[in-house]
């Protein structure tokens, strides 16, 4: 499909997704936005600005690039960035009150994944016990493998040793054979897959959804959310838009985003990548903000954080989190 011919179809579908009209406003409002570059994080976005969604809200937002979520999160509480968009350590720094979230990308489904070397002893999670296992902690990464092991009863703070490396370290000592295991996030996996033709994949978040689903999304800096909310409605306006026409147009989208977006990765592991994550057009997505269950999945792995990092007095995923801005826009 021709590029022109994809956003005159996205224009098109534009007014039947959304329950309240786009706002526009006086005058073009700048707006700092951190994020992540991988698919599950910053699809919607993009897909926004190559469709002129942004624009068209009245935004011009300034798209600032980050490798961890941490370093997301410490940026915009030294007012760096006014929002972010993330993975699963967005339910850690707004339960320590730093950041309000008001907008979920999607279930990070299979995004996150357990790599084994068979050569190395390792076939199975009870293989793991006294081993080490390298991954980015307080990510979506170890969120999961704190999940798996409790599931096979391995204790994640006594039967295994974690070595917490940024995530191209942590990939790089696997595929070297410094540790056994690896628990990553996609695109990562691709690296193991093509470099270390032995090693395994044992398990993926998916094998624990949705008792233990893992959401990725916004949060705007405290301040920034007391004073902007119109700003952020209108983020909420244009990723409907973008986010309902990936669901409905998978094929299109991606191939405008791989070619624009991502240029230095093969179609087909964004395609993969697609595959790992699990989204909802944004009247399912209003029906999960409406009845509690975003607000559940958010509170399971702050419970992950405040058991992790010892949060103090942490603030419920029902405080820091605020569905009424998106429900305004897309009603349940």
């Amino acid at each position: 499909m021709k590029r022109r011919t994809f956003i005159q179809l996205a224009a098109a579908g534009a007014a039947t997704a959304l329950h309240a009209p786009l706002a526009y406003a006086q005058a073009t409002q700048k707006i700092k936005v951190g994020y992540l570059h991988t698919l599950a994080v910053d699809g919607q976005l993009w897909l926004a600005e190559s469709m002129g969604l942004w624009k068209k809200a009245g935004l011009d937002p300034e798209f600032i690039q980050f490798q961890t979520g941490l370093e997301l999160f410490q940026s915009m509480s030294g007012g760096s960035i006014d929002v972010l968009s993330t993975g699963a350590v967005m339910s850690n720094f707004p339960a320590r009150g730093q950041g309000k979230v008001f907008l979920i990308n999607d279930v990070e489904f299979a995004t996150a994944q357990l790599w084994v070397h068979p050569d190395m002893g390792v076939n199975s999670l009870a293989d793991l016990k006294g081993k080490k296992i390298s991954t980015t902690t307080g990510t979506t990464a170890h969120v999961f493998l704190d999940k798996a092991l409790r599931a096979n009863g391995i204790d994640p703070k006594k039967d295994v040793q974690i070595v917490n490396q940024r995530m191209q370290d942590a990939t790089s000592a696997f595929i070297s054979k410094a540790v056994p295991a690896v628990a990553l996030w996609v695109p990562f996996n691709i690296a193991v897959r093509d470099r270390v033709p032995s090693a395994r994949m044992l398990v993926d978040a998916s094998k624990y959804y949705p008792d233990t689903a893992i959401v990725g999304g916004w949060a705007a800096r405290n301040d920034y959310y007391d004073k902007n909310k119109d700003a952020l409605k209108r983020i909420i306006q244009a990723w409907v838009q973008a986010n309902d026409h990936m669901v409905a147009h998978p094929d299109e989208s991606l191939e405008l985003l791989q070619k624009k977006y991502y240029p230095n990765v093969p179609l087909s592991d964004i395609k993969e990548q697609y595959k790992a994550q699990k989204m909802f057009d944004s009247r399912a997505w209003a029906k999960l903000y409406a009845d509690g269950t975003v607000t559940k999945w958010l509170q399971q792995v702050t419970d992950f954080f405040v058991d992790f990092a010892s949060i103090p007095n942490a603030v419920p995923a029902a405080q820091y989190f605020d569905p009424k801005l998106y429900l305004d826009i897309v009603k349940a």
